[in-house]
């Protein structure tokens, strides 16, 4: 069959008070830009819903790049009719002969949104189902648990009728709740925390640390396809700041404090990112830390660290396991990227035994020791190149108009 249009639904969470128009113009928005490639696809909207007219592309491609797209919770293959109820009837009875495998059993559900149709919803659950009754004469009727519902839209304009509802990804339009800086560093754990933190509603610009030349070329080309998968979700191209970490790690490492090196790597970080979302104007950080996980994700190590920047620190994936973290990134298409085996300078100078109770005074005590420490903070924030990155970027040296990315 032919449909003609998909009818995307909202959720009640973007529909409430004031803030409904807001959501629904970014959630128009971005459907229009997520389907640019789509020649002559036009729109109009509903309460709470926003239908696609396809003016003859085809269903498939279309449902597919919708579903990925936050905010919309399902999304249905729909026909249109006439507030006539002989083509009412009529539409149902295609729309039902062209299911693949003919159910045993079926149920109308009619919705009269327009309240000048002649016939209520229960009379039009009767009229529409008889009709098919008759035309398809091996269908019964089940009411409490039917293989296919029939469901029969009654808008003012038109009315709209479909079988399948099929679930979307759900969430908050992109950029509806504020702008965040990622920490995405090329593991399994930061992008998903980053699809989360995107599913949420929060626009996002990536940040990852290098260490050239400790770490690699190919260690680059891995974040930069993981922004580049989740700029598809976005559906908007990501900037991705990539920031030289090198000195910074080298005093580090000279300090002469091994167990503390993670904890004092991941508080200049968090530093370093404050100052770069100060100057793209986000409000928080996501990282990808989960309770327990590694010596730095400890409680005591998560207060320490997480004392180095003043702006709310996000953390989607804190009380998950590694299992179900796993299972998202298979889902969302980033799993095999992150486990490529180029390390990242997170793994450089790691040192046998990291404390996992470090004391805020005696780190702070380090970092104050360090010669030049508040100058290379500085420099590597000054130091920080970006590129903006979307599904179908080459490489990041392209995409920044240069032979080699370092």
């Amino acid at each position: 069959m032919q449909y003609e249009q998909i009818v995307l639904r909202y959720g009640d969470l973007t529909m409430k008070g004031r803030n409904r128009n807001r959501f629904e113009k970014r959630m128009i928005d971005q459907v229009r830009r997520a389907l640019a490639g789509f020649d002559g696809i036009s729109y109009f909207k509903a309460y709470g819903r926003l239908y696609v007219k396809l003016n003859g592309q085809p269903y498939e491609p279309v449902a597919d790049r919708l579903k990925d797209l936050f905010g919309i919770t399902s999304l249905s293959p729909v026909i249109s009719s006439e507030a006539d109820l002989a083509k009412i009837q009529a539409a149902a009875l295609e729309l039902m002969r062209a299911i693949p495998v003919q159910p045993a059993t079926f149920k109308v559900s009619a919705k009269r949104a327009w309240k000048g149709y002649p016939h209520t919803s229960q009379e039009m659950n009767h009229l529409v189902g008889g009709h098919v009754l008759r035309g398809l004469p091996g269908l019964k009727v089940d009411v409490r648990n039917p293989e296919v519902e029939l469901r029969v839209d009654i808008q003012e304009e038109a009315v709209y009728l479909f079988h399948e509802v099929i679930p979307a990804a759900g969430g908050f339009p992109y950029g509806s709740n504020g702008k965040a800086l990622l920490l995405l560093s090329g593991g399994i754990d930061s992008p998903v925390a980053g699809w989360m933190a995107l599913r949420k509603g929060l626009e996002l610009e990536a940040v990852h640390f290098h260490s050239y030349p400790f770490t690699s070329e190919q260690a680059k080309e891995k974040v930069v396809e993981l922004a580049k998968r989740l700029s598809y979700f976005s559906g908007e191209p990501i900037k991705l700041h990539l920031v030289p970490f090198t000195d910074i790690q080298t005093r580090l490492a000279q300090s002469n404090n091994d167990n503390l090196i993670i904890t004092l790597m991941r508080r200049a970080m968090l530093r370093i990112t404050e100052e770069l979302a100060a100057r793209s104007g986000a409000g928080g950080i996501v990282t990808g830390e989960s309770l327990g996980q590694v010596a730095s994700q400890t409680l005591p190590s998560m207060n320490v660290i997480g004392r180095s920047a003043e702006l709310p620190l996000l953390k989607p994936l804190i009380m998950m396991d590694k299992q179900e973290i796993i299972d998202i990134a298979m889902r969302i298409g980033t799993y095999d990227t992150s486990i490529l085996p180029y390390e990242d300078c997170c793994t450089l100078f790691l040192p046998k035994s990291p404390t996992t109770n470090p004391n805020l005074k005696i780190v702070e005590k380090v970092e104050s020791l360090i010669p030049d420490y508040e100058a290379l903070l500085a420099a590597a924030a000054d130091g920080t190149e970006a590129v903006m990155l979307s599904p179908d970027t080459a490489t990041a040296a392209q995409a920044a108009g240069e032979d080699s990315w370092f």
